[in-house]
């Protein structure tokens, strides 16, 4: 069936994003928020609204039996995760066509099967897809823990088995301090996942993060090529460009392929990303995990290709095959993409809720800006910190850099602290001009090199 309506199971920028999406299509929206996110963007662009409970996630976006509820008086056909919350949770997924509606993206079934960080290596390994060296699966106890770290080598890296956004990681250096952290892990992992299980990767030293964008219809499936996600504060994303950088094509090619095959052996269903570490060095790729969901970063991919990754969700969604071939996809360009939070940089990333005073978009070629914000909007302090994404296209990494600076110097956002000055710096950065960059970059380079740390900010209006 053709999806007529969709009800918007987020908040935020990503909430924005679907509803202009389904507009376009002239699908009906209902945005669902709670008591402290009723004045935000998304509920007044959307055609309905309903309020689901109070600022707490659990009361509200993360309360599956809310959000079936809203959908049900709403009499949506589909219900739109975005990314975050609910989005790789396969119990909502199946609870949605328990109750008659289209879940947009995968399965139930596919999204345990590849949210378990374990399970979707054996995937990848029987796709032929190149896996970290570790424990191949979950580790037993502290003995087998030791025994895999003298097999792989030190560094090791602690993993949740059910984990994701960088929580329940430990990068151990020693036996002593595999003791000391492989319980204070699995208790993290617990407490966040409900799931104490861990494995076990080999560090891949000065690593480059770079993934693919997948896209299937369960028969059909192809990639939109790949993305570099290297920047990162925290192994949270920070900065993203689209193609990666210096990325042979031999090597490309490959890469692209192996997401294809991963996808192909779960038959997948929408959109996803499949990660990777990549060493330089040795130019071989190595299989981290499979996101089940529409990414943050999405956007450069679409700056490159032209194509619109939410709209193809929807319709895929509603029954329809793939509209384009694997021949149809060509790349075309370079995307730059900045992640602004409402954070202080000069006071190490402190979030900074409050109320927008100015807000001034630059009106460029090849300058979008996916943000929730509008002049006289108060952020509310029970959420995720992003206001906004600024992403920039060039015809070459060289233009897009030049762009996105003039962007960045353009975008005036007022009345509370911002991530901007931190992109500022590190489009300026020589390392980031060259591409001498890796996962563990900015832990250095926010301490040495942070050109605008020692500026005097404006006062914030």
């Amino acid at each position: 069936m053709t999806i007529k309506s969709v009800l918007v199971a987020n908040r935020g920028e990503i909430a924005v994003r679907i509803i202009k999406a389904a507009q376009s299509l002239g699908v009906r929206t209902v945005q669902v928020h709670s008591a402290a996110d009723v004045d935000m963007l998304a509920v007044k662009l959307a055609d309905e609204a309903v309020n689901i409970g109070s600022p707490a996630p659990k009361k509200s976006y993360l309360n599956i039996e809310a959000v079936i509820s809203a959908a049900k008086a709403a009499g949506v056909d589909a219900i739109h995760p975005g990314y975050g919350f609910l989005s790789e949770n396969g119990d909502f997924a199946d609870a949605v066509v328990a109750a008659g509606m289209i879940f947009v993206g995968p399965s139930g079934d596919a999204i345990r099967l590849l949210g378990d960080k374990v399970a979707a290596r054996e995937v990848a390994a029987r796709a032929g897809v190149p896996t970290v060296p570790g424990s191949g699966g979950r580790v037993a106890d502290l003995t087998q823990a030791h025994e895999i770290a003298a097999r792989t080598g030190l560094p090791v890296m602690i993993k949740a088995a059910a984990g994701g956004g960088g929580r329940g990681i430990r990068i151990v250096d020693s036996l002593a301090e595999l003791d000391k952290q492989f319980p204070l892990a699995s208790a993290e992992a617990a407490a966040a996942f409900g799931d104490g299980g861990l494995y076990m990767e080999k560090v891949i030293t000065k690593a480059r993060h770079v993934e693919v964008q997948i896209f299937g219809d369960g028969e059909n499936f192809v990639h939109f090529y790949e993305r570099e996600c290297s920047l990162q504060r925290r192994r949270q994303k920070v900065w993203e460009e689209a193609p990666a950088f210096q990325l042979p094509q031999v090597v490309r090619q490959k890469l692209c392929e192996s997401a294809v095959a991963l996808a192909r052996e779960v038959k997948y269903k929408g959109a996803g990303t499949v990660e990777y570490l990549y060493d330089d060095n040795t130019r071989e790729f190595y299989f981290i995990e499979v996101n089940t969901r529409i990414q943050v970063e999405h956007p450069v991919t679409e700056m490159i290709t032209g194509f619109d990754l939410v709209q193809e969700m929807l319709k895929v969604a509603g029954g329809a095959k793939l509209s384009v071939t694997q021949d149809d996809i060509r790349p075309h360009g370079h995307a730059i993409e900045c992640r602004i939070n409402a954070e202080d940089p000069l006071k190490d990333f402190a979030p900074s809720p409050g109320t927008i005073s100015r807000l001034e978009v630059p009106e460029q070629e090849g300058v979008r800006f996916d943000t929730m914000l509008y002049e006289g909007y108060t952020i509310p302090p029970f959420y995720d910190s992003l206001l906004g994404k600024l992403i920039v296209w060039g015809e070459t990494r060289s233009e897009c850099l030049k762009r996105l600076r003039h962007a960045l110097d353009g975008l005036k956002i007022e009345g509370v602290p911002t991530t901007v000055p931190l992109h500022q710096a590190l489009a300026q950065s020589a390392a980031v001009q060259t591409g001498a960059f890796h996962t563990r970059f900015l832990e250095g380079w926010l301490d040495t090199d942070f050109a605008c740390k020692d500026k005097v900010r404006p006062e914030v209006a």
